[in-house]
């Protein structure tokens, strides 16, 4: 669909009109809002953004933005879209690892936003913890690893130091969704470097990325505990019994970055599945998966692939890296891919 894109991550729809956030290559400021019309050259809506990442549309046809450090919302079709910009959370952590939100929005208006870890493990050096009895980024306000809520109408920008934490011990949500009866479901994504703590345990086999039904209140342990309630090497005699346990378990280092739940009926056999894009660099990475969902969208079966062999083929092509997927009308699906900055579209084959 699109080439050039620079650093492409977020991407929505309104109307026949495509929006994708330019990261900017994680350089502060250089971030953009750009907008494809048809088959006109992209147009830059907004500049000097602080590394933009995630892009949704809400019912009264704005567009939110998470930047580092806070959310934004703007008027895509207003006269001059920078004048509409308002603040809608403020005060989000931008040290460490994770610095970018991720969001998902419910059919009540809550917001759901991703805060991740400021580390691996709680380690400052990758696979140097400096294990302390309560890793204090689970402490700080609001906590890192944590899912909060926010329900947005008030027309004043949110703290996200007051905000209420939703879930915690998630590591780094960055691929959020919530289904139309109101169930929030996150792809974590793990840790790196096990083995540097416990030689016995393999990088490339564990931990696993994890898919997760989220419930109120509830802790699914990081960073003590990983996969189906397995201490973690650093806290190797922590009870995980009470941690709450992944619906599934996805391939370790897949990296999920985007998702959404398919409504339509362009791509056959994908109706109430859950498509997910493993950005990921090693072997399981570089494809989009489909999970068939229930009645009650709860997961049947495992993942299967639906884009695969993407990984690069010198004189062919490169290696994909998916971040995030919107569905368009024609129930199409639109993907972004940061690697190479372009955006793909997922469609039947026309005779």
């Amino acid at each position: 669909m699109a080439q050039h894109l620079g650093f492409p991550r977020g991407v929505a729809t309104l109307g026949n009109d495509i929006y994708v956030v330019d990261n900017g290559d994680w350089v502060a400021d250089k971030g953009r809002l750009l907008r494809l019309r048809g088959h006109q050259p992209p147009e830059v809506l907004l500049d000097r953004l602080d590394r933009p990442n995630a892009i949704l549309l809400t019912p009264d046809k704005r567009l939110l933005i998470g930047l580092a450090g806070r959310i934004i919302s703007v008027d895509p079709e207003a006269a001059n879209p920078a004048a509409s910009v308002r603040d809608v959370v403020v005060n989000l952590p931008i040290t460490g690892r994770h610095p970018l939100p991720a969001m998902a929005l419910a059919p009540d208006g809550t917001l759901y936003i991703n805060v991740g870890s400021a580390s691996d493990n709680c380690d400052q050096d990758l696979g140097k913890p400096s294990r302390p009895a309560v890793c204090p980024e689970t402490q700080e306000t609001p906590p890192r690893g944590a899912v909060l809520s926010a329900k947005l109408g008030t027309g004043e920008p949110l703290d996200a130091v007051r905000l209420p934490v939703f879930a915690r011990g998630l590591r780094n949500s960055m691929a959020l969704a919530v289904g139309e009866n109101g169930q929030v479901i996150d792809a974590v994504n793990a840790r790196d470097a096990i083995n540097a703590i416990d030689p016995r345990l393999s990088d490339e086999e564990l931990p696993h990325d994890t898919l997760d039904y989220l419930v109120a209140g509830a802790d699914y342990g990081w960073p003590y505990c990983f996969d189906n309630d397995r201490p973690s090497p650093e806290y190797a005699q922590y009870d995980c019994s009470k941690k709450a346990v992944p619906a599934r378990l996805l391939p370790p280092h897949a990296a999920p970055l985007g998702m959404l739940i398919y409504h339509g009926h362009a791509l056959p056999g994908q109706q109430r599945h859950l498509i997910i894009g493993y950005h990921g660099y090693r072997n399981l990475g570089h494809r989009v998966v489909s999970l068939a969902l229930d009645e009650k969208l709860r997961p049947r079966g495992e993942p299967q692939d639906l884009v695969w062999g993407w990984s690069s083929a010198p004189g062919d092509h490169p290696m994909g890296a998916p971040v995030s997927l919107v569905e368009m009308q024609d129930g199409s699906l639109l993907v972004t891919e940061d690697r190479n900055g372009t955006l793909l579209r997922i469609a039947p084959s026309k005779p």
